[in-house]
């Protein structure tokens, strides 16, 4: 179940706490070499403390800008020569939308959040595709939201609805080529991009409470699950959204 002699991209890299790292540092402790990305100039002085010593490429990129997403593909095969893995882990929407209502939100607001958290999905998929020549796993990360209306989560609820709906038709066409295309649903974690949410701490505990394990998932449990479905061990396995989430998705 290892990702021995495996090449990746992965996506999104905030922080030592962030999901992406989380599952790059474990990608490269199974032997896997790795290619991960962070927002812009400004997250280097975080993310390079954590690339540098791994030994692990590191290259800003911004979705929102023209022509990022394709040089860091580009990037990644420089280093890598193909990709047999790639992880998106990427989310975001302008606070004063995320924090209202959902009626409220202006459609500028959430076309950018759409662009940023879903629509990138896609187009590193097809930018990624022709380079995973022996087949592969496209991962994302998604949340209970998607699936739930829950509170305080706002518009990102069916942003990341469209999200779970992208990775079954991305599934779908991709799958002829051997690639398989996963959302990872985590429950409650404390990363950067949570630190949006109002009320994060009422909804983790909330999370925490209503779980059958009574506990919150760990940042290494959510990278081990996304391990195994970028392993050849989850090579039957395509379009599902999986939760780690302490079981809480199945209580009511």
């Amino acid at each position: 179940m290892g990702l021995a002699g495996k090449k990746g991209l992965v996506v999104g890299v905030a922080n030592e706490h962030s999901i992406a790292w989380g599952c790059a540092e474990l990608a490269k402790a199974q032997g896997a070499d790795v290619v991960v990305s962070c927002l812009n100039d400004k997250a280097l002085r975080f993310v390079q403390p954590l690339t540098e010593p791994a030994g692990i490429p590191l290259k800003p990129c911004n979705v929102e800008n023209p022509g990022e997403l394709q040089a860091l593909v580009d990037f990644a095969v420089e280093k890598l020569g193909r990709l047999d893995f790639v992880i998106h882990s990427i989310a975001w929407a302008p606070l004063e939308d995320l924090h209202g209502r959902v009626i409220d939100s202006s459609s500028t607001g959430f076309a950018r959040a759409m662009e940023v958290s879903c629509h990138s999905l896609a187009t590193l998929a097809k930018l990624c595709a022709p380079h995973m020549t022996q087949g592969g796993a496209i991962i994302t990360m998604s949340y209970l939201g998607a699936d739930e209306a829950v509170p305080h989560y706002g518009l990102m609820g069916p942003v990341k609805a469209a999200l779970e709906s992208l990775v079954r038709y991305m599934a779908l066409e991709l799958g002829p080529q051997g690639i398989r295309v996963h959302a990872v649903s985590p429950g409650p974690i404390h990363t950067r991009a949570a630190s949006g949410i109002a009320g994060f701490d009422e909804l983790m505990a909330g999370a925490v409470a209503k779980s059958p394990l009574q506990r919150a998932v760990t940042l290494d449990e959510i990278a081990q699950l996304t391990s195994f479905l970028c392993s050849d061990a989850a090579s039957g396995m395509t379009g599902q959204t999986i939760y780690v989430d302490a079981g809480c998705h199945a209580v009511a």
